[in-house]
């Protein structure tokens, strides 16, 4: 917890952390005000940050889901929200929360502190819900949006594991054309473009020298796996 400093020099070196200078300073600093702080606190009743988490999770749903929308155009509904809601959860919060320790910022009663709510993922992930509600009322989707888009590839690849709940394009392909003894596979980059933040990486797989599939993603795991993806649905191994 931060101490001997002023909740406005608090709260302004908050803003510098996070890059957005809010207009309204109250909305921020409601944004840090656990409701246990404010049960414990009378000038500060009524005054926590639960509502503005309730709006801070709709608006990060629309930012991902806007995301996801215009960068996996191959991808159905049923894939967008799955993906989504691996985006738009407790753990990818908590992460993102501790990114910009935001639990050093937060008024918390103190039954609360004494229990470990500092460093639970639910009060984390639920403070960084309510940041972005307060910078979504002070500054508008746009500001949100902003805020998270050079987050976007960091907590991707966090998720976007062929282990986990994904199609793994790649070891399907291997393992198709192993059946044949075709087996010399190369991934090639072929360029790069966007700001650092936020590049999009196109990526072909070789096939015994020869382009069989193209692809692009985020990253140049995502891009490989969508080139494999091509190239599977070209051989008609797949039909998606």
């Amino acid at each position: 917890m931060i101490e001997e400093k002023s909740r406005e020099q608090i709260l302004l070196e908050l803003e510098n952390k996070i890059g957005y200078n809010f207009m309204n300073k109250s909305l921020l600093n409601q944004a840090l005000v656990h409701s246990s702080y404010s049960n414990e606190n009378k000038e500060y009743k009524n005054k926590h940050n639960e509502r503005l988490e309730f709006l801070g999770d709709a608006v990060l749903e629309l930012v991902f889901s806007e995301f996801l929308y215009n960068d996996y155009k191959p991808k159905n509904e049923g894939f967008l929200t799955k993906f989504r809601s691996r985006l738009v959860c407790e753990k990818s919060f908590s992460k993102v929360a501790d990114h910009f320790s935001l639990s050093d910022y937060l008024l918390l009663g103190k039954g609360e502190e004494i229990t470990g709510g500092r460093s639970k993922d639910s009060i984390k992930a639920d403070t960084f819900e309510a940041l972005c509600g307060a910078m979504y009322l002070d500054g508008g989707f746009e500001a949100v949006k902003g805020f998270i888009t050079p987050l976007l590839d960091s907590l991707i690849n966090e998720i976007d594991d062929p282990k986990e709940s994904f199609i793994d394009y790649k070891s399907i392909l291997q393992e198709y054309f192993h059946k044949k003894r075709e087996t010399e596979f190369k991934y090639i980059l072929c360029k790069e473009e966007g700001l650092a933040h936020n590049k999009t990486f196109y990526m072909d797989v070789y096939l015994n020298s020869k382009a069989v599939g193209s692809g692009c993603g985020k990253n140049k795991k995502q891009a490989e796996q969508m080139a494999a993806r091509d190239a599977l649905i070209k051989f008609e191994v797949i039909d998606e």
